[in-house]
């Protein structure tokens, strides 16, 4: 078989596996492994990994740097302060309980020379972020949990990697010599990688805050090329340094201050997801189900004793002295699954023994294989019943995001939370932040736009973002993102009044809906409200215009229609959002106009309510929550 043929195939099924998996809301290397193993050689034989030669592990390399590199611009320094002890626990002390736990469990129960188990201790420290970050989004924990898992799947990996390569060599030349050598070689690999990384996250950095030195198109393809340059150097100058440097360099890019191009999220995510499928695919068929099967009962043993023993000891001795509750430690202690790097690891290290002609290698690897398979399908197929056991589930989608604290979005916003809703305001005005923590609004402060401003906001518990600045564009970019990154339900923009506009196709295909009844001069009312010239007022609707849409009357710049409340829900007033008879909405008038925007209302349907009518705001449901219509 041809080795473009290899390529194509693998990469093909494993685009499918993963659309699959997302379909059947599935881990997708579930998936991934079993196509790996059905069409590898010991199935129908339809991809054979070793027809690429060394280029197969070249491939392998190049995919897990950039793989790494994905999970290090997801670490949020700023998050990691609060379990920062936890975390570096976990990687240090914990990985070295699981090297120890690994060996004796292969050592005892399958009865394996030390070399060899030393070997697999030190493959399986590593958790895997392309496995616990998808389960995570699905799983829905509270924020402590989420962040100490997703920090130690980055940072142990890199860590975990290096020590299998280090005991590898030392395998290899199982001299006192040579022992020495590698255990201290742990040292100088962690620095070298770490410096590397740093001065690569701060260049790369550099760079892209000069937006006339990279063409718009390029900027994600130098992001790329300068990692990988950044890999292959620093393993050239110690073997194995390259991986740690390009979580590093991912991590450092992500936090210091330059603002990301939204391309290179999405590129990024794109090269990430498509690399994961054609590795887990190439790496499972080069694994024989025979040889799986060959470890029996004592293989499943070993794997169980990882899981119930040596998992959960690892943490039970990293989180002393934590904040986390117990419960919150029994999950993280439940939650090991290990992925692609583990697979990548085992393969080399069996092909290294393979070439060196010592034993056990497709022993070694296929161990490792069964520990991804039990533990991908084990403790993520319970792990929603056991988040839900231990209660670290977090609460449902609640809260409203709303940018913009001038005095339309902090009206706006106190009528959404006198419905029940917890309401979070970002600004970039320092001056808006203040006034509105002085009425005792929680306010995060900062460009909405930036990634570390918006991830402080928490938008992954947000039911609802509004964009209610005087900048349209601003307002359409915050909700995008919002949408895009932290699959937030709901969108809600407001425009500017005589304005060019979104076009409303752009605003339909993102599922983002306009403020009011329309576009609105928001600076103009929000000067109309700071000198008291606004008048808020309860009105019912009575009757659907004959064209069954609610248009728009002469006058509609004297007043904004809020809210709509319809059987006790409270939802933000939108364009595409049609009256009922027997709906309530609160209505900003202009006071010395009032005849006249009464009169325009009158025309719609809209009939004020007497002020003994007026009912308190209901505190029921669902600011924000969408009902059909």
């Amino acid at each position: 078989m041809e080795a473009e043929t290899v390529i194509a195939v693998a990469f093909g099924c494993g685009v499918l596996a993963q659309a699959l998996a997302a379909l059947l809301r599935v881990p997708s290397i579930v998936l991934l492994f079993s196509a790996g193993l059905l069409l590898g050689p010991g199935g129908l034989g339809w991809i054979e990994p070793r027809a690429l030669g060394d280029g197969l592990f070249a491939l392998v390399a190049i995919a897990v740097a950039v793989i790494l590199f994905e999970g290090g611009l997801n670490l949020d320094l700023r998050r990691l302060r609060h379990e920062g002890r936890t975390i570096r626990s976990l990687v240090t002390t914990g990985a070295l309980i699981t090297w120890v736990g690994g060996t004796c469990a292969a050592r005892w129960i399958l009865g394996w020379s030390w070399d060899t188990s030393i070997l697999f201790g030190a493959m399986v420290i590593v958790t895997g972020p392309t496995v616990i970050g998808p389960l995570l989004r699905t799983l829905r924990v509270k924020p402590s949990v989420a962040t100490v898992l997703e920090a130690e799947g980055v940072l142990i990996d890199p860590i975990g990697a290096i020590l299998a390569a280090l005991a590898l060599e030392a395998v290899l030349a199982p001299d006192a010599g040579s022992l020495a050598a590698s255990a201290m070689g742990l040292v100088p690999r962690l620095a070298l990688g770490a410096g590397a990384g740093a001065a690569c996250g701060v260049l790369l950095a550099l760079v892209l805050r000069q937006p006339r030195w990279l063409p718009e198109g390029l900027k994600s393809l130098f992001v790329l090329a300068g990692v990988l340059v950044t890999f292959a150097l620093s393993n050239a100058a110690l073997s194995e340094s390259g991986i740690l440097a390009v979580v590093v360099a991912g991590a450092t890019l992500a936090n210091v201050p330059t603002r990301l191009p939204a391309e290179l999220r999405e590129f990024k995510g794109y090269l990430t997801e498509g690399l994961i499928g054609l590795l887990f695919v190439l790496l499972a068929a080069d694994v024989g189900v025979a040889e799986m099967a060959a470890l029996g009962v004592p293989g499943l043993l070993t794997v169980a004793a990882l899981i119930a023993v040596v998992r959960p000891l690892g943490v039970l001795v990293s989180t002393l002295g934590s904040r986390l509750s117990w419960r919150e430690r029994a999950f993280i202690a439940w939650l090991g699954p290990r992925g692609i790097v583990a697979a990548a690891v085992a393969s080399l290290g069996a092909a290294a023994l393979e070439a060196r002609g010592e034993p056990g290698g497709d022993a070694l690897r296929a161990l490792v294989f069964l520990t991804i398979a039990v533990t991908v399908v084990v403790l993520g197929g319970l792990g929603g019943f056991v988040a839900l056991l231990l209660g670290v589930r977090a609460p449902a989608r609640n809260s409203v995001l709303v940018l913009g604290a001038d005095r339309v979005g902090l009206q706006l916003a106190e009528l959404l939370r006198a419905s029940g809703r917890n309401v979070t305001l970002l600004d970039a005005n320092p001056h808006h932040c203040r006034e509105a923590e002085e009425r005792g609004w929680t306010v995060v402060f900062g460009n909405a736009l930036d990634e570390r401003t918006l991830a402080r906001a928490r938008p992954e518990q947000a039911l609802a973002v509004i964009g209610i600045t005087a900048n349209e564009t601003v307002n359409h970019l915050f909700v995008r993102e919002a949408i895009e990154s932290f699959s937030v339900p709901l969108a809600y923009v407001a425009l500017e009044s005589g304005g060019a506009g979104l076009p409303r196709e752009l605003l339909d295909r993102h599922g983002i809906h306009v403020l009011f009844d329309g576009p609105r001069d928001l600076d103009r009312w929000n000067v109309r409200f700071r000198h008291g010239l606004v008048e808020l007022a309860r009105f019912r609707f009575d009757a659907v215009p004959p064209s069954g849409e609610l248009p728009r009357a002469a006058g509609s710049d004297l007043y904004l229609i809020l809210t709509l409340q319809h059987a006790g829900r409270v939802d933000p007033m939108h364009r595409d959002l049609s009256p009922r008879p027997g709906d309530e909405a609160t209505i900003a008038l202009l006071e010395e106009r009032r005849d006249d925007v009464l009169e325009a209302l009158a025309s719609l349907g809209w009939r004020p309510l007497e002020p003994e009518q007026t009912p308190a705001p209901a505190a029921a449901r669902a600011a924000g929550s969408e009902r059909p219509h």
